[in-house]
């Protein structure tokens, strides 16, 4: 008799547990754009070894830059997405595309060119280097992150559905 309570006890707390986690997912589904660019500048700037005074003139630059490859990456990412939604593209929907995401990277590449001029008056070319590696590793990092918390989200289901193939078991339901 003990035990059936115990198994009871035990499952209803995982249920309300996952419920507030639930909860804590959907308040936390909204991605807080300033606490990502604070982190990644951190990152940055601890990678890099930036000095105070370094970090004061390079991180507003790189921030800059940032927002001038969203802006110009902006009609490939609208094209992009209507073509993902459009019921039969056309050849010639595809060959737009494509056409403007290749002049977007060259852009790009045109900004990243002036801009790493300008990161060199800043920096010695070392941390400039350095600054390009820290760049990939910090979204490496993002993404994996992103997969280990998919991970821990479907450890959770499994266990959920363990928790409740013993209370069946336990009960004969």
């Amino acid at each position: 008799m003990n035990k059936i309570f115990f198994i009871t006890f035990v499952a209803i707390s995982v249920l309300l547990s996952f419920n507030a986690t639930a909860q804590e997912k959907k308040e936390q589904r909204h991605f807080d754009r300033e606490a990502f660019e604070a982190r990644r500048n951190a990152f940055i700037t601890a990678e890099v070894g930036l000095t105070p005074e370094e970090a004061a003139q390079f991180i507003p630059l790189c921030n800059e830059l940032r927002q001038k490859k969203f802006e110009v990456g902006r009609e490939c990412r609208k094209l992009s997405k209507e073509i993902r939604h459009k019921e039969n593209p056309t050849d010639a929907d595809y060959n737009k595309v494509i056409d403007e995401c290749l002049d977007v990277e060259i852009k790009e590449a045109q900004l990243e060119k002036e801009y790493f001029e300008r990161f060199k008056k800043i920096l010695s070319p070392e941390k400039v280097y350095k600054y390009r590696n820290a760049e990939y590793k910090f979204v490496r990092n993002f993404m994996k992150s992103g997969r280990d918390n998919k991970r821990k989200k479907t450890e959770k289901v499994k266990y959920y559905h363990y928790l409740c193939f013993l209370f069946r078991f336990s009960f004969g339901v």
